[in-house]
């Protein structure tokens, strides 16, 4: 009876630590694969740095690969990209904010179970989808209103990719906006209405402050998820590196600048080709620090949810 017990025993003991073990060797993959990525573009960018100067790469304001004089200033690259991903923040964050809290505050079990699957399915549409109707659709669109009002708009213009990327990462801020208000203790909300706040007031100074960290959160992983954005501005925004902020003229993103210089006929080890490298890094070192930020407040809410909790 005891050898039996002490085997069963050793059987478990072995489990566990081959489960363990297993799990273990699936973190270290995850972390040599970013550290990977890392190095394989941090080395090429290097290599960029060494023919390119680097200030000039950071604050130039000409862009013009394989021409007789090459010029390899970023600047209105990242001036792109900063519009278009603002124009499409301020498309995603109120909609799908105040989808997340209709959903979670006033809308019905029942509403509620056929609403949030229909909002979801967005996030499932391909992103050539969104660009043929970011081409066909809304830039047309822009164009007619900016008419209307006098103004001169280009049908490759920033505000029509950047509203068709706001509609598209909308499930992301909503569901996870969503999720977060709806871990908000109810105890919370009956204090609230307790103390004669009505059901706004209470959202307003109770369960948005509550749920203000997964909030951010969500929006830094949209924000994350609009810079990696490729087809909808190559089929809306055109691919002219365009130092502007003005939302109806025709501009560019790290990204598809990425693909042009990696998609061209010069040899690999030619600055045109090694440029898209350091946009890269420059792109994996912007999305590496708002995931940081983002976990770090995810933390952060955890903490204070177990606090309210207790």
């Amino acid at each position: 009876m005891t050898n039996s017990f002490n085997k069963a025993k050793y059987r478990r003991e072995l489990n566990e630590k081959l489960i363990k073990a297993t799990l273990i060797l699936a973190a270290a993959i995850s972390i040599l694969t970013t550290f990977g990525i890392l190095f394989s573009i941090l080395f090429e960018a290097i290599e960029f740095f060494k023919l390119r100067s680097f200030w000039y790469f950071l604050t130039g304001t000409t862009w013009s690969p394989g021409t007789t004089n090459s010029q390899f200033g970023a600047l209105p690259i990242f001036a792109g990209t900063f519009v278009i991903t603002i124009i499409a923040l301020l498309v995603a964050i109120p909609i799908g904010l105040g989808s997340a809290i209709y959903l979670s505050e006033y809308a019905s079990k029942n509403t509620r179970d056929y609403l949030k699957p229909i909002l979801e399915i967005l996030a499932g549409i391909p992103t050539v989808v969104y660009g043929f109707f970011a081409a066909i659709t809304v830039a047309p669109f822009v164009v007619k209103v900016a008419n209307f009002f006098g103004l001169e708009a280009t049908f490759n213009s920033a505000l029509a990719s950047g509203v068709v990327m706001g509609i598209m990462i909308i499930p992301l801020v909503s569901s996870l906006s969503d999720d977060v208000i709806c871990a908000v203790p109810d105890s919370q909300r009956k204090a609230a209405f307790g103390l004669g706040l009505t059901q706004a007031e209470t959202i307003k100074n109770i369960v948005l402050p509550s749920a203000l960290p997964g909030i951010i959160s969500a929006c830094l992983l949209a924000l994350s998820r609009t810079l990696g954005e490729t087809m909808i501005v190559v089929m809306a925004a055109g691919l002219r590196p365009n130092l502007s902020i003005n939302p109806l003229e025709d501009m560019t993103t790290v990204t598809v600048t990425i693909v042009n210089s990696l998609v061209g006929d010069f040899e690999f080890n030619s600055p045109e080709t090694l440029s898209a490298f350091a946009l890269g890094l420059m792109l994996f070192i912007v999305t590496l620090i708002l995931n940081m930020v983002s976990l770090k407040l995810i933390r952060k809410f955890k903490e204070k949810y177990k606090v309210n909790t207790l």
